[in-house]
């Protein structure tokens, strides 16, 4: 049977997460493994073309984001504001969320260090089935990657030296994205408004359930998931 979110949501309820135990915990992971890159200002140099993978040909796409793995991972153990900014997501079929196998390798240690094993590994298997995967450089800053090399214009993290002024400006003639804290990117991230160009046509609503990630009605006025939502 499938594990949905709504079935991992519950089980992480058992455990008292917060957004600044997760943030802490992915810093000492990348920090243990000799990635500094997720603590650095100069965050233009995190992203770089390389010979042993294929070439980025994609054009980039507002509806095309990437989450940190401190954001992955305070979704499933925290929810608030890194939840709804998933939640947009998981409601539209048509998004895409981005992400390298280093960026889950980091989220799933993050759960595995701050709830269990079985936890971690039901989750990446859920978020393996609605990620697009993309390869990355080693050395790359696994957020930032996934975003040039995956087409994504929009990244969300926690991480303050990648949502602060110094990295917009390093980012800024480097690769068109924005990153932005769940906060901000869940007010900000419009789906009426971003559909008429991703898609075409006029913004039918939420297409999908964010909790089962299964197709919905969107003839009905109820917002998909809107009762299970913690």
């Amino acid at each position: 049977m499938t594990t949905t979110f709504a079935d991992l949501f519950e089980r992480a309820a058992e455990y008292d997460v917060s957004a600044e135990a997760v943030n802490a915990a992915l810093v000492e992971r990348r920090s243990a493994s000799g990635d500094d890159s997720g603590t650095t200002t100069e965050v233009a140099s995190d992203v770089s073309d390389t010979d042993d993978l294929p070439p980025v040909d994609r054009d980039p796409s507002p509806a095309r984001v990437v989450a940190d793995a401190d954001v992955l991972a305070a979704d499933l153990l925290v929810g608030g504001p890194a939840r709804e900014a998933l939640d947009a997501l998981r409601s539209h079929a048509w998004t895409t969320l981005v992400a390298s196998d280093p960026l889950l390798d980091d989220a799933e240690a993050v759960v595995a260090s701050l709830a269990d094993d079985g936890l971690a590994a039901d989750w990446r298997g859920a978020v393996e089935a609605w990620r697009e995967p993309v390869a990355q450089p080693a050395a790359d800053h696994p957020a930032l990657a996934s975003a040039y090399r995956g087409g994504a214009m929009q990244v969300v993290s926690l991480d303050p030296s990648l949502t602060g002024p110094q990295a917009a400006a390093g980012l800024r003639n480097r690769m068109p994205v924005s990153v932005r804290e769940p906060r901000a990117f869940a007010t900000v991230f419009s789906p009426a408004r971003l559909y008429p160009e991703a898609v075409g046509g006029e913004y039918p609503g939420p297409d999908r359930d964010p909790r089962s990630m299964e197709p919905v009605d969107i003839g009905t006025d109820r917002h998909p998931g809107e009762d299970q939502h913690r």
